[in-house]
C-alpha cells in the first residue's frame, strides 16, 4: 500500500458516515492537492512538480456515494497481490460489496493488507481497488483506489468521489498493486481523480 494511503487515512476518515457530505469531498481534494504540491511528499517527477497546480477531478456527484450490501468472506487465505514491480505484498479478501450504479448490479471485493493491518491504529483499514469504463479514457488506465475502514452492520458506504490514482500514474518508479480482474466494473465511474496529463 502506498504512502498516499497512509496519508489519506491519517488526514481524514469519512467512510463510516451514512450520508453524503460534499464538504468531505472538497476536503479530500484539498488534501490531495496539498500532498502533491509538497516536494517532500509528492510522487510527481521533478519536471511535473515544477509546473503542478492541481489534480483534475470529476465533478462531485452524490450519485457516486453508494450504499452497498457487505458480505463478509470467511476462511480466506492470504495471497500475493501482483504489483507493477516484482514486489508481491500479502493481502486477504475481507469481503464483498454489492451495489447498483444506474440500475446496473455491481460487485467489488475489498481487501486487507496483512502487514499493514498489524500496524498500530490500522487494524480496521481496507483497500478497495477498481477499474471501470472510464479507465484508460478519462481516468488512469491502471484503475483507481479507495481507502475504506471496517464499518458496522451489513450496509456500507462507498464514496467514489474520493477515488484516487496509484502513484504509478505519476511516476513509474513506484510499486503499485494491480487491480484484480474481478474488480472491473461494467459501468462508468465519473467520480474522483481523473487521468494525469503529463
Amino acid at each position: 500500500m502506498s504512502k498516499l494511503v497512509l496519508f489519506l487515512l491519517i488526514t481524514h476518515s469519512v467512510f463510516s458516515q451514512q450520508h453524503f457530505e460534499r464538504d468531505s469531498v472538497i476536503q479530500f481534494q484539498k488534501s490531495m492537492n496539498e500532498h502533491y504540491a509538497d516536494s517532500a511528499k509528492s510522487p510527481l517527477k521533478i519536471k511535473d512538480l515544477a509546473v503542478f497546480q492541481a489534480l483534475e477531478f470529476f465533478s462531485i456527484a452524490e450519485k457516486y456515494f453508494v450504499k452497498a450490501t457487505f458480505k463478509r468472506t470467511k476462511k480466506e487465505k492470504p495471497f500475493e497481490m501482483k504489483t507493477t514491480t516484482s514486489r508481491k505484498p500479502l493481502y486477504v479478501k475481507y469481503g464483498e460489496l454489492h451495489f447498483e450504479i444506474d440500475g446496473i448490479p455491481c460487485q467489488l471485493n475489498v481487501y486487507q493488507n496483512v502487514e499493514f493491518s498489524k500496524k498500530p491504529g490500522y487494524k480496521n483499514s481496507l483497500f478497495l481497488p477498481f477499474t471501470d469504463y472510464t479507465s484508460g479514457v478519462e481516468s488512469y488506465g491502471g484503475g483507481r483506489y479507495i481507502d475504506l475502514e471496517i464499518q458496522k452492520g451489513n450496509t456500507w458506504t462507498i464514496d467514489f468521489n474520493q477515488a484516487y490514482n496509484p502513484y504509478c500514474a505519476y511516476n513509474e518508479k513506484y510499486s503499485c498493486p494491480i487491480v484484480p480482474e474481478e474488480n472491473d466494473l461494467k459501468v462508468e465511474i465519473k467520480a474522483g481523480v481523473k487521468a494525469f496529463k503529463k
